[in-house]
């Protein structure tokens, strides 16, 4: 047949003597015109690359969408192709029914389409590029498209072609389209004026757009790229071939930043605006009439509805960020005013400040991911219903009656659910909180033998939060069941009542028509439970926000200058403005450089007033309404040096806090004298505005400012230099006089990084006394007039005490004329003091210069000369022994590498033997591709093989039969088909018995199955869980003491928080979801392929594309999933850093900057979360995309095909719901893959060597009372911390005798404390041996071992828990025997007065104890084990010096008996001894009776002395 474009069938086709406009052919040839002169025009400018040129603005990426009415012209120009696309098809159809080919009918049209095709691409590329000139060509298009299609539909309505014509529907229909471009083209002339005007417009792109940092693209790509998640692909195909890291992603737009948000948040606007855009089309019978039709409506219906989905997925989760980062904010400003005693009272626990921001938050931010369904579930719920109901009349109202009757259930389920979750957590923070006591003491519970009462404390919390999370698995699983069985039960009572209702027999097109409108309404009920559950959840947060938001807050110190929210509240006045202002990543310092320096100078106060503070009739109170303070009269000299002295609890500490304004102030004043300088001030402020409006005005050099060092060392997860200069510009020459004025410098070199080096978790890698230096090299070096010192040299020994005073105090701080107010009990500093505060039991006893309390109060003179006995001699400027001060305690960390970076490291890395291959590209790719199958075993074995088997055995079972109801439903309504003809009534109501029969004894059977997979897959997990959990804590409780020096505590306790509930509560629910999806997918394939295996064929592109899909999207998600994860951490530590060191950050007035810091650590992480989300939309769209084409596919093959009606509806009932299950099959695997990731950490921590506990000697054979004379023989000890370290002690010799006292002394890290873990086999003893009354101690059981010998560590630790508990975790002693201890410790009459006595309780950490009272605590707690050896390990280095005197008494009375080796800090407490040992570098120098080696003069025992006195 001869092609022709107005066919060959009709003579008359050429001919025009009607009027060229009259001949439709040509009408139709006119149309041609302008789609050809477009395509002439455009592409040459295309190839040639005019578009490619660059902007004037010089713009980071090619997504600035800039010309008017964008967003319009690419839904107008989508419509536009939807049209051609029927305009084709029109054209086909009809041509169908011609002689001959009529190419006219079909050419324009598909013309047409490439040629609207490329106006968006030509339109795109030249808006990127910003070339406005060449639109030009377009808007001739436009016009010229609209005249010929004008004059067709003219020509059409002269013809009188009926409305009802498809063909006149479609022309008008494009008429209106090019009219609206033309439009939109003209909008943009009179906009930009690129033509016809003089002066075009100037536009630069948004701020975000210039900045080279922001890679999230979604809210300036075009609506394509939006739908379709396209700018995603290149980092999603870049993770393949290195890991996506932080610098991949950017940083958040403006819009979406966490100041933004607070400050909307602040003015509360919260107008939400969802607009869903809807789309009608007109249509025409015979068309719609053909199946082929149908099935591509099909297609573009699933494409638009998954397309507008993930859209709204989108703006809801964009939302949801938004508003974490908001309250996040909100809830961080509430923290910074939190009052003290709110903390230490233990109201507002860290644990429960953690919660808010780890837990209320994400319940707030989910619920809004959720909440559009709240109000599309119902309206989808009732569409379904009515359709049903035309469908099947009735019946279809008795099985909607199933689902909404079933339905409550459901949310009677998952309210229980709620509630089971709410209580496994109040566990689990228990058992954390108990998890984290035993982590933090573990040195003590190993010293004291106790660590198995702790375990088994955990033990017990943790069988509460086991009982619970199995109510919880239970529901979870009755939960998954109710959502399999509902459609079951409800399709099951549809069909059985039309059966019997209805004479005529059921459809193929009913019956599967209404099976998928049964799925369809089944999800948004489900997801309704889901919904109203999670906005239950989200009511409970925000009244636990509230309630954290109405708590006290410290009073207002408006007395103490400068309002530290002035960053925020002059944010609110003009919010553009200063947001820009705040967001600036420049560090702060720089800023601060630019004008604190020249200002500096005159900010020294004139000597007019010689008082900087001054309290009157001060009464003061930890929130309880006791005064804790009460008569406080004092005035703080400027310029000088105040030393508070008075005993342990007599209230200096608070003393200071209540000065800084952090206790209640019941009645009184505090002044802070109003300096001049006020001219300074202002114009410090003008300067300030210049360079950073909101910011620095409140970080100004601030007259009351003070810096200040709490008794507590608080640092920062950061480096050292960031903890000694905290946030102040960085001067080289302060930085180190300060150092060298605290000893830090030999410390810094030791370390792996020096003053690089990052102090971890609370500082963990280091010891008490280097902490305190830093932290009080932190107060020295900062730019303040007054600074406070809380008990600053409670840590550190005498030379460094002496060499701090000296050079930090005497010399750095008196030169810079500052004032400094100092807490301590080293009395021998006293005549350095320019002015003295005593107290006593919470009042004042004597304020005044030394001179006026020698001549005015006598007695307290000669009780202090007493305490000093030794005349303070200035200090000969002894260098030799000064520098050995310095082989630090460090020495031993030094010695082995830091381990735990590199324990850390490996952990992410793969199996063993994989990590021995090289590093080459190939592996590291096939290692981020691959799942890790050998975790996923350990996980699934470690719940049990029987289970296991069960496991996999139910779900097919269950999958099979659900295929085969199916099946059932599709022959019996193909049967009854095709029974219709001649049959006689009885034949087919047997028919009808029999399937209805077999129809409900299979449903029945499913609903069965339902219940016993969704059981079992919940039961295996608890198992796992169970067993995993109770490994890891019986390894790491008998692991070795050095694990816990190298591992930080927050990766240990990281275990046991977020690993262990990811083990308990996520990884079986995944695992549920992902085997239900996955044979859900594969039963349905097989069932397409069974109805017609053409569609094998079709499978092929599709798996591949598939599979690369799920490929990229895997390790993509699993880098971002790490990254949210590891962004979310810092944050964390920042919010439980600031609650910890309230006290020294409100000091400093440093509350800006740590908000700053918290913006951005937000900010971090909300776009980690912003990309993960963004992923999952990336992959959703292309998913649903795969699944339209499967259903497209699917449904031509079978009309090719054309086999059994029955089966062609269930092959496109299965491809229908494969679109929903294949993107969970993805979701599913990734979440696995990095939810197997905790269960691997685990494991790693499983394979760790333990102690060895056994002994060679039987509990039983060692003497009940052994050591019972406690003579102790060390010969040629030689100790190292781990076999391949060098040895710290060195072929120690030494013999005690029974009841000697014996004193050991030595620089720091000379091994005192070695010898110390020696007797406690806390070390590794590899020669030599201690031998204990007889017995070889290597021998014994270490349990027996260290249950018989006692030490007081240098670090007092006390639990949570009653006072009784805390001297006698074992519950063996008697009361009197405690109260006895009690005395002894001179602690009696402060625990008689506490409530409830020895019941008394003590909060975590003891923190409702000073530290000298803390110390006490142990001493006593020593005293009740009555073992003949005592260690006391620099026990008495945190204690004043009349406490000091007493516990000196008590060793040589209550312990007159008993052998007593006493580690020293200062050597006059082993004066008295009765043996002193001189330790250096790990061997005995000097060892004989402390008047022996006095007598020595150059001996080195006697140079300590000499030193210290």
């Amino acid at each position: 047949m001869r092609l022709a474009f107005c066919g060959n069938d009709n003579a008359s086709a050429y001919n025009i003597s009607a009027g060229v406009l009259r001949n439709v052919c040509f009408v139709d040839a006119l149309n041609l015109v302008p789609h050809v002169f477009l395509l002439f025009i455009t592409f040459p400018i295309l190839f040639i690359g005019w578009g490619s040129q660059s902007s004037k603005v010089q713009i980071h990426h090619n997504t600035w969408l800039h010309f008017p009415g964008h967003n319009l012209r690419w839904i107008l120009t989508f419509t536009l192709l939807f049209v051609h696309v029927c305009e084709i098809a029109e054209g086909i159809v009809s041509d169908t029914q011609m002689k001959s080919r009529h190419l006219h009918l079909f050419l324009p049209a598909i013309m047409g389409f490439v040629a609207a095709t490329v106006s968006i691409v030509y339109y795109h590329n030249i808006e990127t590029s910003n070339f406005p000139k060449l639109l030009l060509a377009l808007f001739l298009y436009w016009i010229m498209a609209f005249v010929t299609k004008t004059i067709k539909l003219v020509r059409y309505c002269q013809d009188g072609v009926p409305f009802s014509q498809l063909r006149f529907c479609i022309t008008g229909i494009m008429v209106i389209l090019y009219g609206l471009l033309m439009a939109v083209e003209i909008n943009v002339i009179r906009v930009r004026r690129y033509v016809f005007f003089m002066n075009p417009q100037k536009v630069k792109p948004p701020e975000d757009l210039q900045d080279l940092g922001v890679r999230f693209l979604q809210p300036f790509v075009n609506l394509l790229s939006k739908a379709t998640y396209w700018w995603m692909n290149t980092l999603i195909i870049s993770a393949h071939k290195k890991p996506v890291d932080l610098k991949a992603i950017g940083k958040l737009p403006i819009a979406m930043r966490a100041l933004t948000n607070y400050v909307c948040l602040k003015e509360a606007y919260e107008e939400q605006k969802v607009k869903d855009p809807s789309n009608s089309y007109l249509s025409s019978e015979e068309f719609l009439r053909n199946v082929y039709v149908l099935a591509v409506l099909l297609f573009l219906a699933l494409i638009l509805q998954r397309t507008f989905l993930q859209a709204s997925y989108y703006v809801t989760t964009e939302t949801g960020i938004n508003l974490r980062g908001a309250l996040l904010a909100m809830i961080y400003n509430k923290i910074l005013r939190l009052s003290t005693s709110n903390l230490s009272m233990g109201e507002m626990t860290l644990g429960q400040i953690n919660n808010l921001v780890a837990i209320e938050t994400n319940q707030l931010m989910w619920f809004l991911f959720l909440c559009p369904n709240l109000w599309a579930m119902p309206v989808q719920i009732i569409m379904g219903v009515i359709l049903l109901y035309n469908l099947l009349g009735v019946s279809a109202l008795v099985g909607a009656a199933v689902i909404v009757l079933l339905a409550p259930i459901q949310y009677f389920i998952a309210t229980k659910l709620a509630e089971a979750q709410k209580s496994t957590l109040d566990y689990s923070t228990e058992r954390l909180k108990k998890t984290n006591e035993i982590l933090k003491g573990i040195k003590l519970l190993k010293l004291y033998a106790w660590e198995h009462i702790f375990c088994t404390s955990v033990e017990e919390t943790r069988m509460k939060e086991l009982t619970s999370l199995k109510t919880f698995a239970l529901h979870t699983s009755l939960s998954i069941f109710m959502n399999a069985a509902i459609p079951i039960a409800a399709v099951l009572a549809t069909f059985v009542t039309y059966a019997y209702t209805n004479d005529k027999p059921l459809q193929p097109a009913q019956a599967f028509a209404s099976l998928s409108l049964f799925h369809i309404l089944v999800t948004p009920l489900f997801l309704l439970s889901t919904v109203v559950r999670f906005a239950v959840k989200a009511i409970v947060s925000v009244q636990k926000l509230n309630e954290f938001l109405l708590s006290d807050e410290i009073g207002d110190d408006s007395w103490r200058g400068g309002d530290s929210s002035v960053a925020y509240e002059s944010c609110k006045k003009h919010t553009g403005l200063h947001t820009k202002a705040i967001n600036r990543r420049q560090p702060l310092r720089y800023q601060l450089e630019s004008y604190e320096q020249p200002t500096r100078k005159q900010t020294r106060p004139v000597e007019t007033d010689d008082i900087a503070i001054k309290v009157t009739n001060g009464y003061f109170s930890w929130g309880s309404g006791l005064a804790t303070l009460s008569n406080i009269n004092i005035r703080i000299p400027t310029g000088q040096m105040t030393m508070i002295v008075g005993q342990v609890g007599c209230g200096k500490s608070s003393l200071l806090l209540a000065i800084l304004g952090e206790m209640q102030t019941l009645e009184g004043k505090v002044h802070w004298s109003k300096l001049p300088g006020r001219q300074m001030n202002t114009e410090g402020y003008v300067s300030v505005n210049e360079t950073e409006p909101s910011f620095e005005a409140s970080r100004s050099r601030n007259r009351y400012s003070v810096a200040y060092a709490a008794q507590k060392p608080w640092l920062l997860n950061a480096t050292v230099e960031e903890n000694i200069i905290f946030g102040s510009p960085f001067n080289k020459q302060r930085y180190k006089a300060v150092t060298d004025a605290c000893s830090l410098q030999p410390d810094i070199d030791l370390l792996p990084f020096g003053d690089q080096t990052e102090i971890g978790e609370r500082g963990i890698n280091l010891s008490g006394g280097q902490r305190q230096r830093i932290c009080v090299a932190r107060a020295l070096y900062q730019n303040t007039n007054i600074v406070f010192l809380d008990d600053p040299f409670s840590a550190l020994d005498i030379h460094l005490s002496d060499h701090l005073m000296q050079e930090g105090i005497l010399k750095f701080l008196q030169e810079d004329k500052r004032t400094l107010v100092l807490v301590t009990h080293k009395l021998q500093y006293l005549p350095h003091a320019d002015w003295i505060i005593a107290m006593k039991d919470g009042m004042v006893l004597r304020e005044g210069t030394l001179k006026d309390i020698q001549n005015k109060d006598i007695e307290l003179y000669e009780h202090w000369k007493t305490l000093m006995n030794r005349q303070d001699q200035e200090l000969e400027k002894d260098m030799e022994a000064d520098q050995a001060t310095l082989e630090r305690k460090t020495l031993r960390r030094a010695m082995y590498p830091r381990e735990s970076k590199s324990q850390l490291e490996d952990e992410d890395e793969e199996e063993e033997e994989e990590e021995d291959e090289d590093d080459n590209m190939s592996t590291v790719l096939r290692l981020r591709t691959k799942m890790p199958w050998k975790t996923c075993w350990r996980y699934l074995t470690s719940g049990g093989f029987f289970l296991l088997f069960l496991m996999i055995f139910s779900k097919l079972l269950k999958h099979s039969v659900i295929v085969a109801i199916d099946y059932w439903l599709a022959t019996w309504t193909s049967m009854d088909n095709t029974n219709e003809v001649g049959n006689t009534d009885e034949v087919t109501s047997t028919n009808k018995t029999y399937h209805v029969a077999v129809f409900s004894i299979l449903s029945g059977a499913g609903i069965v199955l339902c219940l016993i997979t969704s059981l079992t897959v919940e039961w295996m997990g608890l198992t796992a869980a169970k067993n995993l959990h109770h490994n890891l804590l019986n390894k790491i409780i008998l692991g070795p003491i050095r694990f816990f020096d190298m591992t930080p505590l927050g990766l240990i306790l990281n275990r046991f928080s977020a690993d262990t509930n990811i083990i308990d509560q996520h990884i079986p629910p995944t695992l549920e979801s992902l085997t239900r999806s996955t044979l859900l997918c594969l039963s349905a394939i097989g069932m397409i392929s069974y109805a017609t295996p053409w569609f094998l064929v079709a499978l092929v592109p599709l798996g591949i594309a598939f599979y690369f899909i799920q490929k990229y999207f895997r390790v993509a998600s699993k880098d971002l999933q790490e990254l949210d994860d590891s962004t979310q951490l810092p944050l964390l530590c920042h919010f439980s850093e600031t609650a910890e060191g309230l006290t020294t950050i409100r000091a400093f007035r440093h509350e800006a900057r740590f908000k700053q810091r918290m913006l951005e650590l937000t900010d971090t992480n909300n776009i980690a979360y912003l990309f993960l989300s963004a992923a999952n939309r990336w992959l959703e769209v292309r998913t649903d995309y795969l699944g339209a084409c499967i259903v497209l596919t699917a449904a031509v093959t079978s009309i090719t095909e054309g086999p059994n009606s029955g089966f062609v509806g269930l092959g496109l009932l299965y491809a229908l719901t494969i679109t929903n299950y294949l993107n969970w099959v993805v979701r599913n695997l990734a979440d696995l893959e990095v939810q197997m990731g905790a269960v691997k950490k685990v494991h790693s921590f499983l394979n760790m060597e333990s102690e060895n506990y056994d002994g060679y000697l039987d509990p039983s054979q060692v003497p009940k009372d052994w050591p019972q004379e406690g003579e102790i023989k060390i010969e040629n000890l030689c100790v190292r911390y781990e076999n391949n370290l060098k040895p710290v002690l060195k072929h120690v010799k030494a013999y005690i005798k029974p009841g000697q006292k014996v004193g050991i002394c030595g620089r720091t890290g000379s091994g005192k404390s070695s010898l110390s873990l020696a007797f406690f086999r806390m070390v590794d003893i590899f020669d030599g041996r201690i031998v204990i009354d007889g017995i070889d101690i290597s021998k014994l059981p270490l349990h027996t071992l260290r249950s018989r010998l006692s030490i007081i560590l240098q670090d007092p630790i006390l639990f949570s828990g009653s006072i009784r508990f805390n001297l006698d975790p074992e519950c063996k002693c008697t009361d009197d025997r405690l109260w006895e201890a009690l005395e002894i410790a001179q602690l009696k009459n402060m625990v008689k007065s506490l409530p409830g006595g020895l019941d008394a309780m003590v909060t975590e950490g003891g923190e409702n104890f000073s530290v000298g009272q803390r110390q006490l605590f142990c001493l006593a707690r020593a005293f009740v084990r009555k073992s003949s050896i005592l260690i006391m390990d620099e026990a008495t280095a945190s204690i004043d010096m009349a406490t000091e005197n007493i516990l000196q008494k008590v060793v040589m009375t209550a312990f007159a008996d008993r052998t007593v080796v006493t580690i020293a800090h200062r050597v006059h407490t082993i004066l008295t001894a009765d043996l002193v040992i001189v330790m250096k570098r790990g061997n005995i120098l000097e060892y004989d009776t402390p008047e022996n080696l006095l007598s020595q003069e150059d001996g080195i025992f006697a140079s300590f002395v000499r030193a210290d006195m």
